[in-house]
This record gives structure tokens, C-alpha cells and sequence, in this order.
């Protein structure tokens, strides 16, 4: 692989990233830092990464998670536990900027991954790491997923109902974490373009969801109002709910008083613009329930097209509820190019794989290939360590790659 296939115009290219991460939180972050130009490269157990085989969709087992996660990237098998994979390990450190490895510090530690080992072989490395819980609580030593986050932070709670409430099914804490991990190490990287010096970039889970549900715990804490969950229906203005029409369903918002005044006037209700139930967006939360009623009597005569023409015409913002293969169909989905079809060894149809989330106007993150099968550039990352065919051989034959 050139110089200018691992990104040489991207806005990171000559910078490489050592990705020894597992599931989401980590091989996203790289998987960003990928996209941005910099030479990442996975380090993968011999036998492949257990997310690798999540969701399969390939012929070799390689799961929907694993394509997405690690577009971009080159990828080596490696046993960095036995004492030739950790001499491996050193001499990669060496030539690298970043490594990501989302795992708990106890692991990080055993095998020579945390910062201060790092440092004995790159004095100026920038470590990101990913727990689950963060430091400094009594939980900082367990382990966790993306779900733990979304109920420990308040939102799985008032989500449902109050006799069930439900998580999210896309992995918002896990892509947040990520996304705010790279974010980190960008900004370390400008730090260390400045001083010299490297340092370790920390993000978690629970702190991700606390973050990001930030509102909700100020409201509690100031005023108290306890709220329970409400289904889909918004509880801080209206209407703010999930509505069915007469062939599915669409989502739609009015926040702010000129916005609820429009919806009102469609409806036909414009003494509802002066009715006291009414008067500001937490009143009309309050009163929610109603408004969504008599949203529902509206949208319920009509298809889904038209419902979304007439808010539309009236300012409001509303969007259609697809299920995953109407979203591979949308127009505007693929006209705008947030899914770009990929191919990858042994699957019966191309992978509709999404850009980077972000754009940049100059200097775009790009696909410049896809993710790699297992152990795939194993030889060619050791060659560029100075590792000779017959010594490549030997280190399979001991089973150390």
C-alpha cells in the first residue's frame, strides 16, 4: 500500500495510530482519526477480535459492526501478551503518535499499554483510553457497555413507559464516547505540536451519558419537576411526539411560540394560541398528552406524504418514520452521500457504509478503503518494523502473529 493510499493528502496523514480497541468506543474513535488521513493500524488476537464477528454478514464471519468500525485501516494479528509480541508491540509504539485501546486499565497495564510504559519507548505517545464508569468512584474498576450508560444517565428511564422503559437500540453512548475520544486527541496533538510533550486522552462511557442528558439532571436538581417516561411524546414543549397517519408514522416538533402558533392555525384551533394551558412551551408540555391527541386526529386523515407536505408549507419540522431498509432507500439519504456502497471479500451484496458523520470543506475525511480481513497486512506491518520473510515465518510457526 502507497503513501497516498493511507491518506498522504489527508489533513492527519503522516501521523499513525496504533488501534488495539474492541467493539465500539475505540475502533470508532480511530476509525475517525482513519478517515482524517492518519496510517491506523488494528491490532487483532490471532483468532480475531470478538467484535470483529458481531452481526455477521460475511462469508469469513466478519460482522456489520466490524466493516463500519474499521474502515481504513490496515490490520495485523499479534499475541502482545507473549514476549516476542511485546518486543512487536515496542517496536510499533515506536513509530507511532497514538495509540487508542478502550480497554481497563489493569489490562492496559499488563501489557506495557498504559502511559508510563508507553513513555519508556515514546517519550511523547498520546494514549486513548476508554473506560466504562471513568475514574475516581467506586465503580472506576468495572467493566460496561453502551447500555449501561444510557440507564445509569436517566435516559433509558424516561424512555417507555414507567412500567417499561427501554434503551435506545443505536449505541448513542458508545459513538459519543468515540467521537469525543477523537475530539481529545485532536487536541492533544495540537498540544503536543506546541509543547513536545504527549499525553493520555481518557474518555467513558457513564460520563458520555451524563454529559449528553446534562439538561435533563439540571432540571431535577433545580426544580424537581420528577418526571417519568411519556413513550415518545416530548415533555418540555408540544407537540413533540411520534404520530400515526393513515399508511405510517412521522415525528414532528413546534418549540417556541411561533412555531406552536403556526401548528395551531393548521389545526384549526387558533384559540389555542391564547388559551392559559398553553402559554409557553413548558405549559403546553404539561399538556402534552391533548396536544398530541389532536395532532393524532389530524395526521390520522391523512398519508404520510401529505401530513409532511402541509407541515412543511407551515414551517414545522416533521420527518417520516422509516424502518432500516426505508433509510437505505431514501432519496435524500443517498442523494446527499450519507451512505456509500462498499464492497468487501464474501458479502452477497455491497455494504452501504456512512462517511465521516463531519464535513470539512478543504480537507474531507474520505473512504480510502475498506476494513481489512483478518490479519491482513500482518506481513507488511512487519516488514516496515524490519522483520525478513523467514523471520515472519518463524513468528507464525510460534504462533506469535
Amino acid at each position: 500500500m502507497s503513501e497516498r493510499e493511507r491518506g498522504e493528502t489527508g489533513v492527519l496523514a503522516g501521523l499513525r495510530v496504533l488501534d488495539f480497541g474492541r467493539y465500539i468506543a475505540g475502533p470508532y474513535c480511530a476509525a475517525l482519526l482513519a478517515d482524517l488521513g492518519a496510517d491506523v493500524i488494528r491490532v487483532e488476537r490471532r483468532g480475531g477480535g470478538e467484535d470483529r464477528w458481531v452481526a455477521p454478514v460475511s462469508d469469513d464471519g466478519s460482522g456489520a459492526m466490524y466493516l463500519v468500525m474499521n474502515r481504513n485501516k490496515r490490520a495485523m494479528t499479534l499475541d502482545p501478551a507473549c514476549p516476542e509480541g511485546r518486543e512487536i508491540v515496542k517496536k510499533l509504539v515506536a513509530t507511532a503518535d497514538v495509540v487508542v485501546a478502550n480497554l481497563p486499565p489493569e489490562v492496559l497495564r499488563s501489557l506495557a499499554l498504559d502511559l508510563e510504559s508507553l513513555r519508556l519507548t515514546k517519550p511523547d505517545i498520546i494514549l486513548t483510553t476508554v473506560t466504562a464508569f471513568g475514574a475516581g468512584g467506586p465503580w472506576s474498576h468495572k467493566h460496561g457497555f453502551d447500555g449501561i450508560g444510557q440507564t445509569m444517565a436517566g435516559g433509558a428511564y424516561l424512555t417507555g413507559t414507567p412500567e417499561q422503559p427501554m434503551r435506545a437500540a443505536v449505541a448513542w453512548v458508545d459513538c459519543g464516547t468515540a467521537s469525543l475520544a477523537a475530539l481529545g486527541t485532536l487536541a492533544a496533538l495540537m498540544e503536543r505540536g506546541k509543547t513536545g510533550r504527549g499525553q493520555k486522552v481518557e474518555g467513558a462511557l457513564l460520563r458520555t451519558a451524563i454529559a449528553f442528558n446534562n439538561p435533563t439532571l439540571v432540571e431535577q436538581a433545580v426544580v424537581q419537576p420528577n418526571r417519568i417516561a411519556t413513550l415518545n411524546r416530548g415533555q418540555t414543549s408540544a407537540p413533540s411526539d411520534l404520530f400515526r397517519t393513515r399508511d405510517g408514522w412521522i415525528i414532528a416538533y413546534a418549540i417556541g411560540g411561533p412555531m406552536y402558533e403556526r401548528w395551531a392555525k393548521l389545526m384549526g384551533e387558533p384559540e389555542w394560541t391564547t388559551d392559559p394551558r398553553f402559554k409557553d412551551d413548558l405549559s403546553r408540555g404539561d399538556h402534552g398528552e391533548l396536544i398530541s391527541k389532536r395532532m393524532t386526529d389530524w395526521t390520522m386523515t391523512r398519508t404520510t406524504t401529505e401530513a409532511l407536505a402541509e407541515l412543511e408549507k407551515a414551517k414545522i419540522p416533521a420527518g417520516p418514520l422509516y424502518s432500516p431498509q426505508q433509510a437505505l432507500e431514501d432519496e435524500h439519504i443517498r442523494t446527499a452521500g450519507l451512505l456509500n456502497d462498499t464492497d468487501y471479500p464474501g458479502i452477497a451484496r455491497p455494504a452501504p457504509l456512512a462517511p465521516t458523520p463531519v464535513d470539512l470543506s478543504d480537507t474531507p475525511g474520505r473512504f480510502r478503503h475498506r476494513a481489512p480481513q483478518l490479519g491482513e497486512h500482518t506481513d507488511e506491518i512487519l516488514g516496515e518494523l524490519g522483520y525478513g520473510a523467514a523471520e515472519i515465518a518463524a513468528l507464525r510457526g510460534r504462533k506469535v502473529v
